[in-house]
């Protein structure tokens, strides 16, 4: 065996594991983005189920024009970190926008929501600091918890009684941070912000909230969960995406100006990483513009998602407790997921199977995510194709409503 049969082999031994096990993923090649909420996937349109372009903003001329016109002013890139060289007025304006938008005093941009999650954490938490984390939240607030090198604790998902018992026992720590998703992203249940917030008063705790799934799509000026259930006040750090529902790249923290100062000096994926380009942060100024003037897109997405889960729910499929624009169907075997997938794909539906690590043992799903650019009569068409597969195989008429699942926010 050379050097490189050496190199290769227990990486093809792992692969093959995980092929066994139903898990093994590939890359999915778009060949082009469609009106209508559509791709062309290997020579076929399909309709797409499993875009995060929540508004339908990704391919809105209006991003387009601004990104060309920032590149036509700024140029293509951003030249340095922004300690360095790399912080132009343009960054600025899009921070203020954000702050407006969100109502606080001050906000600063990150690469990815990824980066900002493990620079918020890491930056302001270390050892002798605790946080208590929502079991399903998203893998970067896991990561990020981990190189702060605090202790802590992921408490059962959305579990009131447990949190409050763990909060009772580390009122005493030098920081105390509860951390959590607003919007889940493989089950489309709601956080609950109005609770925690109290709890984290009641104890002395920070509160961050991690509202990727969730800017641009509630809240009278889209600003997020915490804007629509009238908590902003009560939580500390509040997190973002643009790559989601304002349909460009990058990410934002919000809050006071000691925070924002002291992550400009602390987030090490703020400080060692080249500033977002200007035709980013083009698209970024005009996606939170659009939002803030134009609820109407995000009204009919709501309603969309309302109506598809509500066909769903009533033919028995098992849509957990969803109540946004993330609709699951539970299917718990991997191959079966898969299987569901393929067949889907041969009706004309792109809808990608979740599974482990992404999702617990058991808890294979596919996940539907509905965009504002969808028709009614596709999403109508698409939820009649579910059913009918789902049927086939035996998925569908066994599952049950579970209370509150058909309600939305208030």
């Amino acid at each position: 065996m050379n050097n490189q049969e050496r190199f290769t082999e227990p990486l093809q031994q792992e692969l093959a594991a995980l092929e066994a096990q139903h898990l093994r993923r590939r890359l999915q090649v778009i060949e082009a983005f469609l009106p209508g909420g559509k791709v062309r996937v290997e020579g076929r349109e399909l309709l797409n189920l499993s875009s995060n372009d929540y508004l339908g903003l990704a391919g809105d001329g209006r991003l387009i024009q601004a990104a060309q016109e920032a590149a036509a002013r700024w140029g293509a890139g951003s030249t340095a970190s922004r300690l360095i060289v790399g912080t132009l007025a343009l960054h600025e304006q899009v921070e203020a926008a954000v702050a407006d938008l969100k109502g606080l005093p001050r906000a600063v941009l990150f690469n990815t929501g990824y980066m900002a999650n493990i620079g918020v954490i890491a930056g302001l938490m270390a050892k002798g600091d605790v946080i208590l984390s929502d079991k399903l939240n998203h893998a970067s607030i896991i990561d990020g918890m981990r190189l702060s090198e605090a202790t802590f604790y992921r408490y059962p998902h959305r579990d009131l009684e447990r949190l409050e018992g763990l909060l009772r026992k580390y009122a005493g720590a030098r920081r105390l941070l509860i951390v959590t998703d607003s919007v889940f992203s493989v089950d489309g249940d709601l956080a609950p912000l109005r609770e925690l917030a109290a709890l984290k008063e009641r104890y002395g705790a920070w509160l961050m909230i991690d509202e990727a799934h969730a800017t641009g799509v509630f809240g009278d000026k889209g600003s997020g969960l915490a804007e629509a259930l009238r908590v902003t006040g009560g939580i500390d750090i509040h997190m973002g995406t643009f790559s989601k529902a304002l349909g460009s790249f990058g990410a934002y923290v919000a809050g006071a100006a000691p925070l924002i100062e002291l992550l400009h000096n602390r987030a090490r994926s703020f400080i060692y990483s080249t500033a977002l380009p200007p035709p980013v942060l083009g698209a970024m100024q005009a996606a939170v513009k659009i939002v803030r003037q134009d609820p109407a897109p995000r009204t009919y997405l709501l309603e969309q998602a309302r109506l598809f889960r509500l066909r769903l729910q009533d033919a028995g499929l098992d849509t957990l407790d969803s109540q946004t624009q993330i609709i699951p169907v539970l299917v718990g075997d991997n191959s079966l997921s898969l299987e569901f997938a393929r067949r889907l794909r041969q009706a004309g539906l792109m809808a990608v199977a979740i599974r482990p690590p992404t999702v617990p043992p058991g808890g294979a799903r596919l996940r539907f995510s509905l965009s504002a650019a969808h028709r009614p009569e596709d999403l109508a068409l698409a939820a009649a194709t579910i059913i009918r597969i789902g049927r086939e195989m035996g998925l569908a008429g066994t599952a049950s409503v579970r209370p509150g699942a058909r309600q939305m926010i208030p």
